[in-house]
């Protein structure tokens, strides 16, 4: 089935199931909204380093912790 583009409204969602949720692509988006809400580069330094800084799970705490208003991670 073919579609025209549909205007994403309310929260971006993540499936972590997918190739979204692999710790590479999480520090990823991390790192591009961080940019887009004007953090500085020391802080989106600081935040990879708190997101690096133990496993997946504390990754993903941190993730949310600061883009959990607008971003939706499911499992």
């Amino acid at each position: 089935m073919i579609r025209k583009k549909q205007e994403q409204t309310g929260p971006v969602i993540i499936d972590l199931t997918g190739p979204d949720g692999n710790a590479y692509a999480l520090m990823a988006y991390a790192n591009r909204f961080a940019k887009q809400l004007g953090y500085t580069p020391q802080q989106r330094g600081d935040l990879t380093t708190e997101m690096m800084g133990s496993d997946y799970e504390n990754l993903l705490e941190v993730f949310d912790k600061n883009f959990g208003d607008f971003v939706i991670l499911e499992r």
